[in-house]
């Protein structure tokens, strides 16, 4: 089967997304062609993907410099930033040079942001390796790192030139790991689009063998794009690109109070989209009945709906005040009007979100 292709237009660059299987001489060909014009190429990896992946590696050849970091959250910080910096500087990467981005959302975000901030900007090739970067941080060019006031507090907009989503990289996920990905999945059929949503209720998406999962990643990274596309830097007065952080509110609180690494993203995001459920249901929008669909959806994709054990209200509340959104300290919350199609709001009554921490065990 031939690769899907979906062309990302922005204000200043336009690229494809391929989407297939075995998109390795695909992409090598590009690297030739990129190399046999003078560019220098690096990669950076992480640990797990470098071993997982290991003949994708030899395949690149030794002209292609690779910069491996430790698998996890912890990499995308200031320590690691540095390094790849001086790791680019090291392999003589000049204004023509071109990153490689192979591994998921931490090391796309991580080389994405070192791509944009090296020479003020040099191009990069998004290759992600887990669901979550392939339908979500891979698209729109979001880059950078956590500091310890909280998560991609530092970083910048900065477009690859290609993305290559290359669906049998996703056999050598770990299961929590690829569900963590369906996250974001039904993160979007809830916020634009019912019929994936209705899609994922019949039939949940176990594993990467699933035939229609091709599809389904093209069906997101079209959904993604189109958001991406209208409000490049969300900078839109109200709904645009910030829709995209529909369950991230809360989601993001919940990584910064239970430490990252303790839930994963996708996991994290799951409790959160119950979250703003609950919140859309109280705020008149959607019915009981639409709740307990969304729960039922983000359950059996094996995502947690609440937390595995309770986190001070107090706390979560606290840290939804440092989140990125935040403006003029207004804490601005995406809710569905219905599934399938999502608004923002500008403030929410703290009393009610508290309610709702609790609603999904917090203390």
């Amino acid at each position: 089967m031939s690769a899907k292709q979906v062309i990302v237009e922005t204000s200043l660059s336009t690229y494809p997304i391929h989407v297939g299987r075995n998109l390795g001489a695909q992409l090598l060909a590009q690297v030739e062609q990129l190399a046999s014009k003078g560019a220098r190429i690096a990669a950076v990896t992480d640990s797990n993907v470098r071993k997982a992946q290991a003949a994708w590696f030899d395949a690149l050849g030794e002209s292609v410099a690779v910069l491996t970091v430790p698998a996890g959250e912890t990499s995308k910080g200031i320590a690691h930033f540095g390094e790849v910096l001086d790791f680019l500087a090291a392999n003589k990467l000049d204004r023509g040079g071109v990153v490689l981005a192979v591994g998921g959302g931490v090391v796309g975000d991580l080389a994405g942001y070192a791509a944009a901030s090296y020479l003020r900007g040099v191009r990069f090739i998004q290759v992600p390796t887990t669901l979550l970067a392939m339908v979500d941080s891979s698209v729109g060019g979001k880059t950078g790192i956590n500091i310890s006031a909280g998560k991609n507090l530092v970083g910048a907009f900065h477009q690859p030139i290609a993305v290559y989503s290359d669906i049998e990289m996703l056999k050598t996920m770990p299961p929590r790991e690829f569900a963590s990905g369906m996250a974001e999945v039904i993160k979007h059929g809830m916020l634009q689009d019912a019929s994936l949503f209705d899609l994922l209720e019949a039939s949940p998406i176990a594993g990467p063998e699933d035939e229609r999962l091709e599809s389904v990643v093209e069906w997101n990274c079209k959904i993604k794009a189109s958001v991406v596309n209208a409000d490049e830097k969300e900078t839109a007065a109200s709904g645009g690109r910030a829709l995209l952080n529909l369950g991230h509110t809360f989601g993001h609180a919940i990584e910064n109070v239970a430490g990252y690494g303790e839930y994963l993203h996708g996991e994290a995001i799951g409790i959160g989209l119950v979250a703003a459920a609950l919140l859309s249901e109280r705020l008149g929008f959607l019915s009981e009945a639409d709740v307990t669909r969304i729960r039922k959806v983000v359950s059996e994709h094996r995502l947690p709906i609440a937390l595995s054990k309770p986190l001070p209200a107090e706390r979560l509340l606290g840290a939804m005040r440092l989140d990125k959104k935040v403006k003029a300290g207004v804490i601005r919350f995406v809710i569905m009007k219905r599934i399938g199609q999502a608004e923002t709001i500008e403030s929410a009554d703290m009393a009610l979100i508290e309610e709702i921490w609790r609603e999904c065990g917090a203390s």
